[in-house]
């Protein structure tokens, strides 16, 4: 039986290496890539639905698996990682890395039976040209979840879940933040805008109730300079609690929106601890 450090090492090569490059100008592989995603899911015994719209006239699909709860089944406990890609890049941490992650949650969490529901989402198009302002695949989820009513009680976005290293100096920070956290990128960051910061303290606390893991969180203004730069951003804008799990991104990862953001260079191990923590952590929120 596969270990799940080598089925991340798995998803990750797939998307990032047989796929490579996927967005709406590479309709193909942007394809390709939501069609490993519903397999991975459907293997699992997953029915996925999928939320299907137009981008620069390609069909485009967020897609999503649920686990229902009993009790309080009309809350809902959300995870989501975006599949895309930024042009140039194959993309292996940004993003590759989360949505493997996204894949072995489901995996971890099938077997539960939560009082909260559960969904896990894979989103489409958070990279330009739609960060922001355009159609991007979590704008339009959270849209429709606010317009439907749901209550969303936390969103995590795994962005980015792949890159550690321990030497000194490894860790960069924006503005004065270098004097409050550590200097060796050896950690998962949960961040969040300052109204999300009593779901950030409920995910961090159980995480590391769950997970030995090093983990920093940071309940920060969103103007601050990457706090807002993933999906957690059209959660904030609609209302929702949301907060990024990271491995801090450009902050810490050099190949970040390059040719060289490759399989060969995430740290499975880790990313395997990380994944585990955040498997139980949602388990732990959820029930």
């Amino acid at each position: 039986m596969s270990t799940i450090e080598e089925r991340l090492r798995r998803h990750v090569q797939v998307l990032a290496g047989e796929i490579g490059e996927r967005h709406v100008w590479r309709p193909q592989a942007l394809r390709a890539a939501a069609d490993y995603i519903r397999g991975e899911f459907e293997a699992l015994g997953f029915a996925v639905a999928a939320q299907a719209y137009d981008a620069h006239a390609v069909r485009c699909e967020n897609l999503e698996v649920a686990i229902p709860g009993s009790r309080r089944a009309g809350e809902i406990v959300l995870a989501g990682a975006h599949y895309d890609t930024v042009a140039g890049s194959p993309g292996a941490d940004d993003n590759a890395s989360g949505v493997a992650g996204l894949i072995e949650i489901a995996r971890s969490l099938r077997a539960i039976a939560p009082q909260r529901t559960v969904k896990l989402v894979a989103f489409v198009n958070e990279e330009p040209p739609f960060f922001y302002f355009g159609q991007m695949g979590s704008t339009v989820y959270a849209t429709a979840a606010r317009a439907r009513g749901d209550d969303i009680r936390i969103m995590l976005s795994l962005e980015m879940l792949g890159c550690y290293r321990d030497e000194p100096g490894s860790q960069a920070y924006p503005l004065f933040l270098k004097w409050f956290y550590p200097d060796r990128g050896n950690f998962i960051a949960f961040v969040s805008n300052l109204r999300s910061r009593r779901a950030l303290a409920e995910l961090t606390h159980a995480f590391r109730a769950h997970c030995a893991f090093p983990a920093e969180r940071l309940a920060s203004p969103g103007f601050v300079p990457g706090v807002s730069w993933s999906d957690q951003r059209s959660f904030w804008r609609a209302g929702y609690p949301g907060v990024m799990v990271t491995d801090t991104a450009f902050y810490r990862n050099p190949h970040y929106h390059s040719a060289t953001d490759t399989p060969e260079r995430l740290c499975y191990v880790e990313m395997a601890q990380v994944v585990q923590g955040l498997a139980r952590a949602l388990a732990a929120l959820a029930t």
